[in-house]
């Protein structure tokens, strides 16, 4: 696995978290707006836990990426301790 593979899934990270930041705030300008029945209330729960799911996948991909990262790195160490030998 090369650098920019690496990158290109801390970008999609980003990206994802950038939507789940946008979300946050439609759902706070939604509750601020007001609008009480029961359709409305069973929508923002659905959207909330959408949200929830999202954060929690993001939070998984992160950890992948810190492991990526981290075998990235060590590969790198075992191939510059094999060209000094």
């Amino acid at each position: 696995m090369d650098v920019f593979s690496i990158l290109a899934l801390i970008f999609g990270a980003s990206i994802l978290l950038l939507a789940v930041i946008g979300g946050t705030i439609l759902l706070a300008i939604r509750i601020i707006k007001g609008g009480s029945s029961a359709q409305d209330r069973q929508q923002r729960a659905d959207e909330a836990r959408t949200i929830q799911e999202i954060y929690q996948g993001l939070s998984r991909m992160e950890d992948r990426v810190e492991a990526l990262e981290t075998i990235l790195l060590d590969q790198e160490k075992k191939g510059s301790a094999n060209e000094s030998v």
